[in-house]
């Protein structure tokens, strides 16, 4: 076999720690090598084309590249192999910058592991197989799951591309935070104006099939061909029935059992109910805790003047399994309980601040709802104590955000700017009211959002105090913030009528247990993991699992709109062909030596592990073992270190080409 190896500079990533024209020099003595050279940018058009005619005019069979991590260039080399007539899996990297370079500061040390892994590389390359790409049909459907603004972009972006979309929320109605904001920042466009639209299309799409009230309950298969299972909860309403009229809502007599949620607790919702008036679809819901019926039998107002005769007081959950090519995960985000411990566990007695304690100390989305022409003061600004208007008001920014005892030590990105964006709200509603900010620093980073902040200051007057807050108390009626501005280098103390608390931005409850359900990883914070967050920061490391919004980190509407529909480019991109194409670093079952113990099935993350039955020549089983999914198998090798009976092999990593750089040290 004739080996050509070529050692990248990668600029200085890689050179200015290794001696590269060495290392190129010392490879030329390695068995096999018949080319060996060094070059600045071996990933650079040069630099391929450089591997290419090497390979034509040397005959080489294989190559070898030592440069940066294969994550990142593994498919541009393979490629120019590809290129230059050699089958692309007989291309090895040495990895020379994150094994090498990036963590060593001797340049002797580093050269010489440099060698060695190049060395190792190439003895490996020898046992390589040219293995074939393995071939799969893709389902052109996409499952959305979320019904915020991200999941509405990605649902709308995908069905006018000309595919069909399943869109899955968990409320009675999509529209997700953003249908409960007043303003949105830095334009102060009226939040359900430029939603609603949206909404209703997403309703009336003949490509799109909304499904509200409904979870994921399990996803099986892999890339291309999902199989998913959605739990369809029940209204206790006759969707096909109800014309959304809204009598059953007008005369239920359950009127203040239970708090509305979309309203952030602020308000009493019926026991029959629909979010809120723009509500998509405008189907009501019946709350099973609250409702008379479910508790004595009795009632039944709602059937009575129901004249479609929709209501089903004895209808149940509905399984659906939905055959689905790509998932697009778009569960957004909720704003951290500050009454609560990061384990959930309650306080004994309040929250932080007076939170939960003092009705006029509320968070932003309960601030918000104060704001809203639609809210439960319908738009006038009145404090929720007692209904009078605030004549100063108090921001604290960083509630739960960057602090390392709260369990959040991220920033929430957009905390600051929906500051500003109440503290304008409120100067606009109250003219001759005062607005201050306690701020640890500003981060407003975002097309116009400094000029943004800059005007709540300059133009609006809002008083912005660079410091914490260490104390909310009440005394004689007013909420006394005690605080300290760290630029005066004085205590403060200010006597206000409402503090508005910009609490964290936190994953979902059910976070984690939807990423193990759909097969994804997460942080620790709760938060999806992306592939690679240069590279690949919409795709999840399961391939066919796109990310977008709120559900992988703290951002505002903007960036989760542009996610979104990067995230629908994503899609579309697989959906491009007819039949999938995926390495073939997959594991493989020497059934002979298999003895069906099935270990490997029981560690397999990804259930790529089948059985096997193993027949005589008159059809009897004489033996099960184990088989590997093609589909399915990501490549992680767990089940090739488990096997106590060594017959499972990872192709591209089999014990020949382990054993083999092992042997080459």
């Amino acid at each position: 076999m004739k080996i050509g190896v070529f050692i990248c500079h990668c600029g200085e990533n890689i050179g200015r720690t290794v001696d590269c024209p060495r290392v190129s020099k010392a490879a030329e003595w390695f068995p096999g090598v018949v080319h060996s050279v060094d070059y600045k940018y071996m990933c650079s058009d040069p630099g391929q084309n450089m591997i290419k005619d090497a390979i034509r005019e040397k005959g080489l069979d294989a190559i070898v590249v030592g440069s940066c991590s294969p994550h990142m260039h593994e498919k541009t080399f393979r490629k120019a192999a590809l290129d230059a007539g050699i089958n692309p899996f007989l291309c090895e990297m040495a990895n020379l910058r994150e094994h090498v370079s990036w963590v060593h500061d001797d340049i002797e040390e580093a050269t010489q592991k440099a060698i060695d892994l190049t060395r190792m590389a190439v003895e490996k390359v020898k046992r390589n197989q040219p293995l074939a790409t393995i071939k799969v049909p893709v389902t052109k459907r996409t499952l959305v799951i979320g019904g915020g603004i991200a999941g509405i972009q990605a649902a709308l972006d995908v069905a006018n591309a000309g595919y069909e979309v399943v869109l899955v929320e968990k409320e009675p109605s999509i529209g997700g935070h953003m249908s409960q904001l007043s303003e949105t920042f830095p334009t102060l466009d009226c939040s359900q104006c430029i939603l609603t639209p949206r909404m209703v299309e997403v309703y009336q799409h003949p490509k799109i099939k909304l499904m509200t009230y409904s979870e994921v309950e399990k996803v099986e298969g892999f890339i291309g061909n999902f199989h998913v299972t959605i739990r369809q909860k029940a209204r206790h309403i006759d969707a096909s029935k109800c014309t959304g009229c809204g009598l059953c809502i007008t005369k239920c007599p359950i009127r203040k059992k239970a708090f509305n949620s979309f309203e952030e607790g602020m308000a009493y919702r019926p026991a029959v109910y629909v979010p809120f008036p723009q509500a998509v679809p405008n189907i009501p819901v019946i709350d099973e805790t609250v409702c008379t019926y479910y508790k004595n039998g009795k009632c039944g107002v709602c059937v009575k003047v129901c004249g479609r005769e929709a209501i089903m007081f004895d209808q149940q959950d509905k399984l659906v399994t939905e055959e689905i090519g790509a998932i697009i995960m778009a569960t957004g985000y909720k704003l951290y309980d500050i009454s609560k411990k990061p384990d959930d566990s309650f306080i004994k007695g309040y929250g932080e601040y007076g939170y939960g304690k003092y009705k006029d100390v509320i968070d932003g989305l309960q601030f918000e709802r104060i704001a809203s022409a639609s809210g439960p003061t319908s738009g006038e600004f009145k404090r929720p104590s007692d209904g009078k208007e605030p004549k100063k008001v108090v921001f604290i920014q960083c509630v739960g955000s960057r602090d390392d005892s709260k369990g959040f030590s991220y920033c929430s990105k957009i905390c600051c700017m929906y500051t500003a964006k109440h503290a304008m709200l409120y100067k606009h509603k109250v003219h001759d009211g005062e607005a201050y900010v306690f701020y640890m620093d500003i981060r407003s980073g975002g097309k116009m959002y400094e000029e943004f902040v800059r005007r709540a200051i300059e133009e609006d007057g809002v008083k912005y105090v660079r410091g914490r807050v260490s104390k909310v108390y009440e005394q004689n009626g007013k909420y006394i913030v005690k605080g300290e501005d760290t630029i005066a280098g004085m205590p403060v103390e200010i006597e206000a009528d409402m503090v508005v608390l910009a609490t964290a931005m936190i994953a979902q409850e059910n976070a984690s247990t939807l990423a193990q359900t759909v097969g994804i990883p997460y942080d620790k914070y709760g938060f999806f993991n992306e592939a690679h967050p240069k590279l690949r920061p919409i795709e999840s490391t399961t391939g066919g699992i796109f990310l977008a919004g709120a559900c992988q980190s703290p951002k505002d509407i903007p960036e989760s709109v542009a996610m979104a529909s990067a995230a629908a480019a994503k899609t579309m991109v697989l959906f491009g062909s007819d039949m999938l194409e995926r390495e073939p670093v997959v594991a493989r079952v020497n059934e002979l030596l298999c003895g069906g113990c099935f270990y490997c099935r029981k560690v397999c993350p990804y259930s790529a592990i089948e059985v096997r039955e193993i027949k005589d020549r008159n059809g009897v089983v004489i033996k099960e073992v184990a088989y590997v999914n093609d589909g399915l198998c990501q490549g992680c090798g767990t089940c090739t270190a488990t096997c106590p009976s060594k017959s499972v092999e990872l192709m591209g990593f089999t014990n020949e080409q382990i054993f083999a750089q092992i042997a080459a040290l």
